[in-house]
């Protein structure tokens, strides 16, 4: 069947993610391919203290993106989208969204980005004795309870942005393990809330006479291929105000974007991982069993299905590299150079293969703001180098494209190196692996393991929250989600991989210890600038 035949059947499947700057919508075929899609652009808003983003823009945004889906549909295709076979949500994990009995919320929506939880995460960390994040939402609740904040005696029911928006459409109350494992720990035996933790919780806050127990208040815990409901005429006007989509169509469980970045790139098999390196990174490296101990700069998280994830999550990437080819730039155009981005970052990306598998002893921080796994609250960019360091263009720039992943490695050392962590396939994708060969190869090296890289792995996550609406009405019996994405997605594709050689390995090693040895310069330089 083509695409127009499959949109004009109802037997398309929809994926929308609500990511940090863009709404996307991502529309696939019966063979999982993107055939439409719409996107919305939006900002964060900084209010009282705290980002956020308000209930009007998250609806006026979910309603444009979805309305630029539709005219993409009929400019191709010449068809009105009217029925789907099922569609899914997804958001920035995380965060605080709570309501009332009568459905409004209580304080405006506290995102992943707010650090305002520190005394709360400390606690919890210790109470649980397993790692609790400032960005999950049990932190910023138990930091409302810290607080005395009036509104948390009234809470009703508390999710995430992707749970808010499947509430909304369904009437159902239900959140994804991925997703739900950024609110409370999960129990991997019973796929749903740690029932110790909750237990330990509702004892803490018990002294403050609240008229609800946690269970009462989190949504429910599904895993891929659950029904979680079916839109409903309000739900279906909500979504598409021109009125033409129809009520009925199943939705999946409402996912978090760690968990539809895994399935966009097969990797939610014990022993896969995935790594996404963008404007901030991290991986996710589905455990075969729990780590020995909580570390602090490991998040343990799921799969859509449930699986334990290690997930190292950093602030920083590829931000400082874009501001340094920003100054390459402006040095071609004061010499009358007719500028290529695109060849210019190729370019650059491939000088730093000549340098130095240790960078020639040059150092580079790319803390455009703080970093929580080298615990820096703030942060302040640098360039290191000793006058007798082997200073070339090649080797700046390989510490460049080092320093965009040290922090990552110094997490996943943890991970290889003390929990002796087994991985047979990591998946690379984001911008820092747009030059081929290049950010994979500096990745091989600083994990040690072969790295893959996919060209549907650009598709991002809204791609992977239509995959599992796929994997809801399309799984053949009890297939597992592995199963359909190795079989029915992604056929046997594992991509082009790139393997580690022991050159670059040591020198990466090499690199990492000065680089952990030189943090002092870069705390200094942080207190510097706060004391001006």
């Amino acid at each position: 069947m083509d695409a127009k035949s499959t949109i004009a059947a109802g037997k398309a499947m929809l994926g929308i993610e609500f990511g940090s700057t863009r709404i996307k919508a991502v529309l696939i075929d019966q063979e999982n391919k993107p055939i439409a899609q719409g996107s919305h652009t939006w900002e964060n808003q900084l209010v009282d203290g705290l980002w956020t983003y308000s209930i009007d823009n998250i609806w006026a945004g979910l309603q444009d993106c979805y309305a630029q889906l539709r005219a993409d549909v009929q400019s191709q295709y010449g068809v009105e989208l009217e029925q789907l076979a099922s569609i899914g949500i997804s958001a920035m994990m995380h965060g605080y969204m709570a309501f009332d009995k009568q459905q409004q919320i209580l304080v405006p929506f506290r995102t992943w980005r707010n650090t305002n939880t520190g005394k709360a995460a400390a606690e919890l960390s210790d109470l649980f004795n397993f790692n609790v994040p400032l960005r999950w939402s049990i932190s910023h609740l138990y930091q409302c309870v810290l607080n005395e904040e009036p509104h948390v005696k009234d809470i009703h029911f508390l999710t995430t942005l992707a749970g808010y928006i499947h509430w909304q459409l369904t009437g159902r109350r239900v959140l994804g393990i991925g997703d739900a494992s950024g609110m409370i720990p999960i129990d991997p035996e019973t796929k749903t809330y740690d029932a110790g933790m909750v237990e330990k919780f509702d004892r803490l806050v018990a002294p403050k006479g609240f008229g609800w127990k946690l269970l009462d208040i989190l949504p429910q815990v599904l895993v891929a291929g659950e029904n979680a409901g079916t839109l409903t005429a309000e739900g279906a006007r909500r979504l598409d105000v021109s009125g033409h989509l129809q009520a009925g169509t199943p939705l999946c469980p409402p996912e978090g974007d760690a968990g539809t970045g895994m399935a966009a790139t097969n990797a939610v098999k014990q022993r896969t991982g995935n790594v996404s390196a963008g404007t901030s990174s991290f991986s996710m490296i589905v455990l075969e069993k729990n780590l020995s101990k909580p570390y602090k700069m490991i998040d343990i998280v799921t799969t859509p299905d449930g699986s334990p994830v290690a997930m190292v999550h950093c602030n920083n990437c590829t931000s400082e590299i874009n501001d340094w080819v920003g100054l390459f730039r402006q040095f071609e155009e004061l010499m009358g150079i007719k500028v290529d981005m695109n060849e210019l970052y190729t370019r650059l990306f491939q000088a730093s293969l000549d340098g130095d598998a240790d960078c020639g002893g040059l150092l580079s921080y790319n803390y455009v703001s703080g970093e929580p796994v080298t615990e820096l609250e703030d942060g302040r960019p640098l360039f290191v180098r000793a006058a007798n360091d082997k200073f070339s263009l090649a080797n700046f720039m390989r510490t460049q494209l080092y320093a965009a992943i040290g922090v990552l490695k110094i997490g996943n050392d943890v991970l290889f190196k003390e929990e002796k962590v087994g991985v047979d396939r990591i998946t690379g994708h984001g911008g820092y692996f747009k030059t081929p060969g290049v950010g994979q190869r500096f990745l091989a090296a600083a994990l040690n393991s072969p790295i893959s890289v996919m060209e549907t792995a650009g598709e991002g996550g809204a791609w992977g929250i239509a995959l599992l609406a796929s994997y809801l009405v399309n799984k053949k019996g009890a297939q597992s989600l592995a199963d359909f994405l190795d079989q029915q997605v992604f056929a046997g594709n594992t991509g082009t991989e790139v393997k580690p050689t022991p050159e670059d390995v040591a020198g990466f090693d090499v690199y990492i210890e000065n680089y952990k040895k030189g943090l002092a310069i870069e705390q200094a330089a942080v207190a510097y600038k706060d004391a001006h």
